[in-house]
């Protein structure tokens, strides 16, 4: 079946104007009447598509520019230059046939009424974006349960654990059904079993509803359990975009040889074969070149008494980190 892109982007950039000063007091007092400025490119000719019911991982390191996208995204940034369209709407005119139709989660950023209860925020997020009583009444039991949060509706937000807030943040935004959700660190600070079922969550809503998602997180485990297709971005500039399982193959120069030792062996020399990762009584883990895997692999089979081996691709953490770091671009 044919999917329509719902978000379509096109040499995109923003680029912000930034006061600057020496320190004292004379400084200061010169400010007053000339001002000095810099120009921080945080995004630059960023070009990109997202087909209907996707969900894209938006990777990269802090000042990246992945909230700023996002920002223009939903309209409460206007670019510097370039275009973009979602679900066939210019974002920063902020119509509200748009406005209706999409919903941004930020980690540790609150739309809830501290000082009341969570369904009254819920309540009011509803009248807000005139949804249909009954059928808002649906999606809230839906959300409800899928979110595990009807013991805390009563709750007065502040009172809230950061986990049982950050479900209900999600619950908030999801009320008007939306059709594109940026979710920008929605598992920030929150412990690993929390992480997962927020997870969960975004996974069944976006079977559901068929949501058009992106998604940035720091958290590897986020973007490995929900993502098929990812977007490396760093100094504003986009380094990667294609499937996550392709990424390690074009990027990556080494494979990661793991052996199990039927004994204990004395002064092999595993530092020869390659880097030793880890070394924990009869197992070894060992980096070598991806070209010398082959040949590595025979030797050890060879030399010693093998219970088990396996070579894989290294950790998508490691690739991410040598993407950031400059070692290699697509």
């Amino acid at each position: 079946m044919l999917r329509m892109a719902q978000i379509q982007v096109d040499q995109l950039s923003k680029t912000f104007k930034v006061p600057e000063r020496e320190g004292g007091f004379a400084a200061a007092m010169k400010s007053l009447i000339l001002r000095k400025y810099r120009q921080v490119q945080a995004v630059d000719r960023v070009s990109f598509q997202i087909d209907d019911g996707e969900i894209v991982g938006f990777l990269g390191p802090n000042g990246a520019g992945k909230t700023t996208t996002l920002k223009m995204l939903s309209g409460l940034l206007h670019p510097t230059s370039g275009q973009a369209t979602v679900l066939g709407h210019v974002p920063w005119r902020r119509e509200a046939a748009y406005l209706r139709r999409i919903s941004m989660v930020m980690g540790q950023r609150s739309q809830l009424n501290w000082d009341l209860p969570a369904m009254d925020s819920f309540l009011v997020h509803m009248a807000v974006y005139r949804v249909d009583r009954e059928e808002g009444r649906r999606t809230l039991d839906e959300m409800i349960e899928l979110l595990d949060i009807g013991h805390v509706l009563g709750k007065q937000v502040r009172t809230l654990s950061l986990g049982e807030r950050m479900k209900c943040e999600i619950c908030v935004s999801l009320l008007h059904r939306p059709s594109v959700l940026f979710l920008d660190e929605p598992t920030l600070g929150l412990d690993l079993t929390m992480q997962d079922r927020i997870r969960g969550f975004i996974r069944e809503y976006n079977r559901r509803y068929g949501a058009t998602i992106i998604l940035t997180s720091h958290y590897m485990a986020d973007v490995t359990a929900l993502c098929k297709r990812i977007v490396v971005i760093d100094h504003g500039h986009i380094l990667f975009d294609g499937p996550l399982t392709s990424l390690s193959a074009r990027l990556a120069p080494f494979k990661v040889i793991s052996i199990d030792l039927q004994q204990d062996v004395n002064g092999y020399p595993f530092e020869r074969m390659g880097e030793v990762l880890a070394r924990e009584g009869r197992k070894i883990k060992l980096r070598v070149n991806k070209e010398d895997a082959a040949a590595v692999t025979s030797r050890l089979l060879a030399d010693l008494a093998v219970l088990d081996l396996t070579i894989e691709d290294p950790p998508i953490e490691d690739v991410i980190r040598q993407v950031f770091a400059g070692g290699n671009t697509p």
